[in-house]
């Protein structure tokens, strides 16, 4: 019997070897067969085929049964997976099943649920209902299928059961059928709706340079300020890749900060497009993989999972904002769906094109090598001009609510000619500590060792680091006074400020507490675009993607925590965090002003960003890395470590490091730091610490691992932490 190879879902670097009984049909790779894996059964992917196996043929447990009879990957995306299990050393088993859907992983059938029907047969459509007055239920149901059939999953929506239709069948009255849904060929109908915007110069000559190599694999970053039109840009490439009756697969960071977006998708292009997010069911993802994979939708629109939706036809990808760290997967396989993405356009050999206003520093850096080509665009699109930029020195001024008096009066001037407002302030809640003004205590999260974020609305204390939620209490627990007073300001604070500062103008505040109901997101943003005066209150929800044509001015209240990070990574992401929420504003005809209230005005990033904007920014951000040897001129790869006594994790990090220091592949190019406590040192009750390798050869650093790996496993306190290994990461 042929030996199969197969990878399970389970935390190890192997796979596991299985025998084919001669009563089973062939099997693929790439293929989903069930096997018995101790004393359970366990679904897993064919991932090689042998004459014979290492273990003895009589160990080996036979195949219980096949159950696809094609591979669920396509090629190019099967090369993909395997190089990426590779690259981030995580467990092929686990990687695979992560590209999978839930319904695929518990083993249901890679097909569309059947939809059953009932229908009316000749006798019972010549049965009168009120021969079954005794029987009301079935009467009812017999008159509702008299009019058209009912499809067996609205029946409890009618308020009734399938033991009612079950009675009708047993009398010969009705009848039970699947129904095959037809099937249609967007191809042949496919054309673009309404009037396209005439493109300018600058959209114009990027969509012909990205056409001109929409045949094979090219890497595009599309450079654009915030409001020059980069989506008209993807919709223009997009109408040439699917009038050629390919696909496309649309990158975005979060799907619920995009609606205006997916609405310009649907609106441009009379073919299907999907939408793959949280927010939709298994059933539902299941169902448009397969539309996908057989074909049948046009474009994928989704956040970082969906780069693993199979296509029968790929065209082209599309990564949207692709700076945001949205994209790096923060748990268990902590891939980069930016970096998939253009491994994964290669192995297609189609073209990818990488948008934002401001690029990662990782992707100017590989414009400079040569890797990506770069296109700009440096106007705003229509007659929207650039915005006037102001800074607010807040040394010395009394504020109001967290608001100074200059920013108090522009507002005024603003909403006073009916237009919108929006504040920025990224931290929600109340306020960020609750201090007792006689003995000084401040509420703190045992679990994690940082304060409670106080949220007077639901009069609750919630840790915003491991979900932990409790009353707020009545006294001090150390001093026993009632004089407990909020310090520091939040969203929650600056809405209720607001509402006596200017009582009478409209407000909206939009962070994860105000939009976590599904469908409040888009009733809020509904409400902010049918225009007039109003004021936006926010976090970075508010910062992406949104086109507010009203928005005249902006203001971010306080940035000066993100000024003086330990992470040297900080600096970048403030700079793109500024520029894209400075790009809101004045996004229509209308001028429009941005205000940034600090207290060091005098700062040197903030005096690059407001005279010289982004890019200069980035080039000496650029220099900066490089002069000290950081990413993207070298690469990184950081062991995590957590305990609960604060002693396994370091020690087990110390014998690491010794292991790694003994490596014969170690050269003085490997730089290690730690092990040192993480920079958020406890989290959920455990102790966290880390060991930075750093190297400037991508290769050397991954064949250094790859050796050592192996060997962690015999390390004596490996069994007594939680490690986890992150390659390029997004912290450290």
């Amino acid at each position: 019997m042929p030996v199969v190879q197969v990878a399970l879902p389970v935390p190890l670097a192997r796979h596991f070897d299985y025998l084919l009984p001669d009563s089973l049909a062939t099997v693929t790779v790439g293929a989903r067969v069930s096997v018995s894996f101790g004393p359970r059964k366990a679904i897993g992917i064919v991932v090689g085929i042998a004459a014979q196996s290492e273990v003895a043929a009589e160990k080996l447990k036979p195949v219980r049964d096949v159950l696809d009879s094609d591979s669920l990957f396509p090629p190019s995306l099967w090369r993909m997976l395997l190089w990426a299990a590779d690259y981030y050393h995580y467990p092929l088993g686990e990687v695979l099943f992560h590209a999978l859907p839930i319904p695929l992983r518990q083993g249901k059938p890679a097909a569309e649920a059947v939809l059953w029907q009932w229908a009316v047969t000749d006798e019972g459509r010549a049965c009168a209902p009120e021969t079954l007055k005794r029987a009301t239920k079935q009467q009812q149901a017999l008159t509702l299928l008299q009019q058209h059939p009912v499809y067996r999953h609205d029946v409890s929506a009618l308020q009734l059961s399938d033991t009612v239709f079950q009675a009708l069948r047993a009398k010969g009255l009705c009848e039970l059928h699947s129904i095959e849904l037809p099937r249609e060929d967007w191809r042949e109908q496919f054309s673009v709706h309404g009037e396209r915007l005439r493109l300018n110069t600058e959209q114009a000559t990027a969509v012909g340079a990205i056409r001109s190599s929409d045949d094979k694999f090219s890497p595009w970053l599309l450079a654009g300020i915030t409001g020059s039109g980069k989506t008209e840009v993807y919709l223009s490439i997009l109408e040439n890749v699917l009038a050629q009756g390919r696909q496309a697969l649309v990158l975005v960071p979060e799907i619920g900060l995009t609606p205006q977006t997916i609405s310009r998708f649907r609106e441009r292009f009379n073919a299907p497009v999907d939408v793959l997010h949280s927010g939709l069911n298994d059933s539902e993802r299941l169902t448009v993989w397969l539309r996908a994979r057989r074909g049948d939708t046009a474009i994928v629109i989704g956040t970082r999972s969906a780069l693993f939706t199979p296509f029968a036809r790929p065209g082209a990808i599309i990564i949207d904002e692709e700076h945001d760290a949205s994209y790096k997967q923060q748990e268990g396989w902590r891939y980069h769906a930016r970096d998939l993405a253009v491994f994964r356009a290669r192995e297609e050999n189609i073209p990818v094109v990488l948008g934002s206003a401001t690029p990662a520093l990782e992707t100017l850096h590989n414009v400079s090598q040569g890797k990506y080509r770069r296109l700009d665009l440096t106007r705003r699109a229509g007659n929207a001009r650039q915005a006037s930029q102001l800074l607010v020195d807040l040394k010395g001024v009394r504020l109001q609510g967290g608001l100074s008096p200059l920013l108090l009066k522009k507002m005024a001037q603003h909403l006073q000619v009916d237009n919108q407002v929006l504040l920025f302030l990224n931290r929600r809640g109340f306020s960020p500590t609750l201090l007792c003004h006689e003995c000084g205590w401040i509420a703190e999260c045992q679990r994690c060792d940082r304060y409670y974020t106080f949220h007077q609305h639901q009069r609750q204390l919630r840790c915003h680091h491991c979900d932990s939620q409790r009353p707020i209490p009545n006294q001090c627990p150390q001093c026993g006074t009632t004089h407990l007073v909020p310090v520091g300001l939040g969203t929650e604070q600056v809405e209720h400020n607001l509402m006596s500062a200017f009582p009478d103008v409209p407000l909206s505040r939009i962070d994860r507490d105000t939009t976590s109901r599904k469908g409040a997101l888009e009733q809020q943003l509904n409400e902010v675009h049918r225009g007039g005066a109003r004021i936006l209150v926010g976090t970075q929800m508010l910062a992406k993607g949104h086109h507010f044509p009203d928005v005249t001015l902006v203001a971010l209240l306080d940035v000066d925590g993100a000024l003086f990070s330990a992470d040297f990574r900080s600096a970048e992401r403030f700079a793109q965090l500024y520029t894209q929420v400075a790009g809101r504003a004045g996004r229509a005809a209308k001028q429009g002003e941005v205000l940034l209230q600090t207290h060091h005005p005098e700062h040197p990033l903030l005096q690059t960003l407001i005279n010289d904007g982004y890019d200069a920014f980035a080039r000496q951000a650029l220099q900066e890395r490089e002069s000290v040897f950081l990413p993207p001129f070298t690469r990184h790869a950081l062991f995590r470590a957590d305990d609960h006594d604060n002693q396994q994790a370091m020690l087990f990090l110390q014998q690491l490091r010794q292991l790694l220091e003994a490596s014969p592949l170690r050269d003085e190019g490997l730089w290690l730091m730690g092990p040192v406590p993480a920079l958020q040192a406890k989290r959920s009750g455990r102790y966290r610490w880390q060991l930075l390798l750093q190297h400037p050869s991508r290769g050397r650093l991954q064949r250094i691992i790859h050796t050592c790996l192996p060997l962690v496993s015999a390390l004596p306190q490996t069994r007594k932490v939680k490690w986890t290994l992150d390659i390029d990461p997004g912290e450290s």
